[in-house]
């Protein structure tokens, strides 16, 4: 066999420092006439020729916010940023925005544990945007470099009094809204006794129960739908389980929206990925008739329940219309196995939101509260939901706060007042809008004495709730003879309730539409 001959590098030396290795000098040196562009290549060559006894390492990760990093700019080196003004709450001294520097380029004298390193910061346009790259440099092995950019990751990915909040496609760690759910509480809560336990015990049981499941070999998974019309407490109920399930280790993420620049499946894989890495943790899903569509049902049906695995995962959605959710979300078990009505108060919930109030009120010297009043409220505020409630107490005490005059009225007086204001309000709501409690007539209709049935009516038809379901039905199939016969029965039905409940002053009734 002829021996080889030696290879013979044609691309010549080139001034980088960069070993024997020719194929570097080849991608990262000059290219045939142009220059080739690779600004990360280009900066690390340069810099291991300037800093030769140092390692490098490289990373896009901001090592620069770590909190545990002590750095200082070097005294040799330029520091050109920009400043973005970044709008903050206000202040008492009028202060509402803050400068914040854009580092384009910056060198570093930085001091983490018991290592000193240096570190560069440069960016560059690239595509539609920015590439930021930090360069560490380390006096030893590249261990100590790698343990700083691991160390400063993992800090990023810690919660640090923030709650994860996902929307437009990225999650981001927020800690204004830390801060709000950290004022609620479940005295606040204004519901009964035995709603409150049996909700807490499902929340908190739930991770108290790894084992059980694990023994029992099923999926350590839970579904919670909170529904009901608006106002009556479901809101103020999910502050109170991120706040307490945070401070019990188990992490809150808040998603605002599916809506992403990656589509609403891509958006959907991004939560479940995160949930699942965060877990044991809580989902919270507001506003699921909204979030989930016919577009997107099927793949979030997958993620919720299909091969891959949620353990840990307590997902809790709320939604203000039940009745809109597809039944795959709303009856199918596994899925969202609990579901919770926060339905408007009735009179023993009124009365005890009326005396949430007046222990609340009873150091005010300035304002008389009697347990009469208590009773008085909870008579006069029937159909309010607990928002039209705290909506009487807050604009009564506004009104008397603001009061000039000596003809100021009477807490109690006030109060009432208010009460008959938003009570107008109530009766001028659209029909649409308003809750309708059909219960009473539903029993009247079972109980009443059904008109003659024709021969072509089945047996058994008398019931309106029967008859409710037959239409259902039949509008799902579009048989509009079916439905058109079936309405002219429900219309009877109700007719004959109208006569019935005469004697209870029932002044009007409003049959489903037919069309």
């Amino acid at each position: 066999m002829a021996p080889t001959d030696d290879f013979v590098n044609i691309w010549g030396p080139g001034d980088v420092a960069s070993g024997n290795n020719d194929f570097h000098r080849l991608w990262s040196a000059d290219v045939a006439s142009g220059t080739h562009p690779q600004p990360a290549l280009q900066a690390a060559n340069a810099l291991r020729k300037i800093y030769p006894d140092h390692s490098l390492v490289m990373t896009q990760h901001n090592i620069l916010n770590f909190p545990l990093l002590v750095s200082t700019p070097l005294p040799n080196a330029p520091l050109v940023a920009s400043l973005e003004v970044r709008p903050t709450a206000r202040t008492a001294d009028g202060v509402t925005g803050i400068l914040a520097p854009i580092i384009e380029f910056g060198a570093f004298q930085a001091a983490w544990d018991r290592y000193d390193f240096i570190i560069y910061v440069i960016s560059w346009k690239q595509g539609f945007g920015t590439y930021t790259l930090y360069i560490v440099l380390h006096q030893g092995p590249e261990e100590a470099s790698r343990s700083l950019i691991l160390s400063s990751g993992l800090f990023n990915q810690t919660l640090h009094e923030e709650v994860w909040v996902y929307n437009q496609g990225f999650w981001s760690k927020d800690h204004p809204l830390w801060l709000d759910i950290q004022k609620a509480d479940w005295k606040d809560v204004i519901l009964s006794d035995d709603f409150k336990k049996t909700l807490q015990k499902d929340i908190y049981g739930f991770f108290k129960s790894e084992p059980i499941y694990k023994e029992l070999a099923i999926p350590w998974k839970r579904g919670i739908i909170m529904h009901g019309p608006p106002g009556n407490g479901k809101t103020i109920s999910i502050k109170v389980i991120m706040k307490t399930c945070d401070a019990l280790g188990f992490a809150p993420l808040y998603v605002k929206s599916f809506q992403s620049y990656k589509g609403e499946e891509g958006a959907m894989q991004d939560v479940f990925d995160k949930a699942r890495q965060m877990s044991p943790c809580v989902v919270v899903l507001e506003d699921l008739d909204a979030l989930i569509t016919d577009r997107n049902r099927s793949f979030f049906l997958n993620q919720l329940d299909g091969l891959q695995g949620n353990d840990g995962l307590l997902v809790i959605g709320t939604t203000n219309h039940f009745e809109r959710l597809d039944p795959g979300l709303s009856t199918r078990p596994s899925r969202f196995d609990r579901k919770y009505l926060f339905d408007d108060p009735n009179r023993d919930e009124r009365a005890l939101y009326a005396k949430y109030w007046q222990e609340k009120l009873k150091t005010n010297d300035g304002i008389e509260y009697p347990d009469a009043l208590v009773e008085e409220v909870a008579d006069k505020t029937e159909q309010f939901s607990f928002a039209y409630l705290k909506e009487a107490f807050v604009s009564c005490l506004v009104t008397l706060a603001g009061w000039e005059g000596d003809d100021k009225p009477t807490f109690g007086n006030a109060l009432k007042a208010q009460i008959k204001t938003l009570r107008k309000q109530l009766d001028k709501m659209p029909l649409a809008a308003k809750r309708v409690d059909f219960r009473p007539l539903f029993d009247t209709l079972a109980e009443a004495r059904s008109p003659p049935m024709s021969p072509q009516s089945p047996p058994g038809e008398r019931d309106f709730r029967v008859l409710l379901d037959r239409l259902a039905s039949e509008r799902q199939r579009g048989s509009s003879m079916d439905m058109r016969a079936l309405g002219e029965r429900i219309e009877a039905l109700v007719a004959e309730a109208q006569r019935a409940l005469s004697e209870r002053e029932l002044v009007a009734v409003v049959a489903p539409s037919t069309t």
